[in-house]
């Protein structure tokens, strides 16, 4: 991923795998590695046993990566778009593609 066309706290819709279809909220963005963490979506289940650290154990849940390429940038009416650049006032800005208007981040 060239350029980062999906930031930190930016509103995707999943376009494919087990969770198509879902909407959240990234919190985490890997640039370098093309992919992101999205609020609620590929929850994966790890078995724990009870340690000093943890004498609970039992099942922990959390969000695994996911390819950015397999999210896109949600409309103000849930559908799925594009983002393109354009340079506003002397600043390189994130524009949705269907609906020109600017993605704030």
């Amino acid at each position: 991923m060239a350029a980062a066309k999906i930031k930190k706290g930016d509103r995707v819709i999943v376009l494919s795998g087990k969770d198509k279809g879902k909407t959240g909220e990234v919190t985490q963005a890997f640039p370098k590695d093309g992919k992101v963490v999205v609020a609620g979506v590929n929850v994966h289940v790890r078995h724990t046993k009870p340690t000093q650290g943890d004498p609970q154990g039992g099942l922990k849940r959390s969000e695994a990566p996911l390819d950015a390429s397999n999210v896109s940038h949600v409309t103000a009416d849930g559908k799925p778009t594009r983002v393109r650049f354009e340079m506003q006032d002397g600043k390189k800005v994130r524009v949705a593609v269907k609906t020109g208007e600017k993605i704030s981040g």
